[in-house]
């Protein structure tokens, strides 16, 4: 009798360990989403993404898109503008993230793109932060939605990089959803600075 009782409970501690088991295995595999990709752009832009830049897209008179050398997860297309002149140094990375006449399918996916940066680790340099921003829902009467990220704790060689995630309504029928990291050159309430001529 003894010998049948430890038997049944090496069996059901065996089944337990193995059903625990199985269902880590079937956890969501992390690295799927686009959090790598903006850590990827994140880390080249000490580099103002020179490692990033593919061919030529399209050559404009103030600037210059370049196609991005790597494929982003779930990305339609990707993008770095440089731009030129008085702007010298003065870079931008863009990926077009989706485009669909459905606004709740839009709406999903910019809750999840959002869920996929806000407190994500990255680092520049040698230092490590996290983008942070609260969140806004899309209202479809709006026509546009941004959230700003910003990178946690602010320093000086990082205080003008910004991550913006938006959603955006475009004539006739289509919302589009874009990620961009970029310099903002001032912040809103900033003056720039006076010239005379």
């Amino acid at each position: 009798m003894k010998k049948s009782v430890k038997t049944l409970v090496l069996l059901t501690i065996s089944f337990l360990i193995s059903s625990a088991a199985d269902a880590q295995l079937k956890l969501p595999v992390v690295g799927n989403g686009i959090g790598g990709d903006i850590k990827k752009v994140i880390e080249d832009y000490p580099n103002r993404f020179i490692n990033l830049m593919g061919e030529v897209k399209t050559l404009n008179e103030q600037s210059t898109d370049y196609f991005c050398n790597f494929k982003v997860n779930g990305a339609e297309e990707t993008f770095v503008t440089r731009y030129s002149a008085k702007r010298e140094g003065v870079v931008s990375w863009q990926a077009l993230m989706i485009t669909t006449e459905d606004f709740e399918e839009a709406k999903k996916k910019f809750k999840s793109l959002y869920n996929q940066v806000n407190n994500l680790s990255v680092s520049s340099g040698q230092k490590n932060f996290l983008l942070k921003a609260d969140y806004k829902s899309p209202q479809e009467e709006m026509k546009f939605t941004s959230i700003l990220f910003s990178l946690d704790p602010v320093e000086e060689a990082v205080k003008k990089l910004k991550v913006e995630l938006s959603l955006q309504y475009q004539a006739p029928m289509e919302w589009k959803i874009k990620i961009l990291v970029y310099d903002k050159e001032r912040e809103d309430d900033e003056r720039g600075k006076a010239t005379e001529e």
